[in-house]
């Protein structure tokens, strides 16, 4: 855990220091993942005959409304923590967010450009999610240096324990505890998706196919991985049963469930017999 990768003293134009400047580790991996998830939108696009200039253009706003929304459902969802001190609202900027709120996002806007530049709906997302996910698995990595999102106690060999005193003080991090590595647990499972995708793409037998694996395959993982996050106050529903997360992960299965049989015969894909 190495929530600030560098810090050094910044001086004004007269040479007067007025404070150190902070390279942040999650910074640092978000821009990563943000240049990953694009360059692999643009191969798939490329494999996919479309126009990589447009849907590397595409991705760009898709993934920024992914951070905005997700920056947004962390602050609705803690809005207690949040209106309590508004000064808080600044350790937004140093933890992940929530990803659910991110996809939403993403998901709008990607409609939006859909329709804009009149591209096709579901070869477009299937083009587009694998980029999603690798820049999520990267993004993960960053979670676990920044100390956000960290995992229940736990007593496994592989638990981690968080020692740095300024994520504490950034974002909470629980210090001295052995606790789950909940971030590297999805980065893992989001890496295993990605390369699953990748290997989906060529052999799908309809459009939508590569999107709705990627919707379902990750709702299925974070359900479970919920159980073992430590975070507080990422809402609760059922008596405090399941969180947000483990909601909208049930809604969006059911609409995987409703739309995979429509997908598959409206957007089937007539493989052509060799000459």
């Amino acid at each position: 855990m190495h929530p600030r990768l560098l810090t050094l003293p910044a001086f004004d134009a007269l040479g007067r220091t007025f404070g150190p400047f902070t390279l942040h580790t999650y910074g640092v991996l978000l821009a990563v993942a943000f240049l990953a998830g694009l360059w692999v939108a643009s191969r798939q696009a490329k494999k996919a005959g479309m126009d990589s200039g447009r849907i590397v253009d595409m991705a760009v706003w898709v993934l920024i409304a992914g951070l905005v929304g997700a920056k947004l459902l962390l602050v609705l969802v803690d809005w207690r923590y949040f209106s309590e001190s508004p000064g808080r609202i600044v350790s937004i900027f140093q933890s992940g967010g929530v990803f659910y709120g991110g996809l939403i996002g993403g998901i709008l806007v990607a409609w939006w450009y859909v329709r804009r530049y009149q591209l096709p709906g579901w070869p477009t997302a299937d083009v587009l999610v694998p980029g999603v996910v690798v820049g999520q698995a990267i993004g993960r990595l960053g979670c676990f240096a920044a100390g956000c999102c960290w995992g229940a106690p736990a007593q496994v060999p592989w638990a981690v324990t968080f020692t740095d005193v300024y994520a504490a003080r950034a974002v909470g991090t629980p210090l001295d505890t052995p606790v789950h590595p909940s971030q590297i647990y999805e980065s893992l499972a989001a890496f295993l998706i990605f390369f699953f995708l990748l290997w989906l793409a060529p052999r799908k037998r309809f459009h939508g196919q590569v999107a709705l694996a990627y919707v379902a395959l990750y709702s299925a993982t974070r359900f479970c991985l919920e159980f073992l996050r430590g975070d507080p106050d990422r809402g609760t529903w059922f008596r405090g049963t399941l969180s947000t997360s483990q909601i909208i992960s049930l809604v969006l299965i059911l609409g995987v469930a409703v739309l995979l049989p429509r997908l598959r015969r409206t957007q089937r894909i007539e493989k052509v017999p060799p000459a």
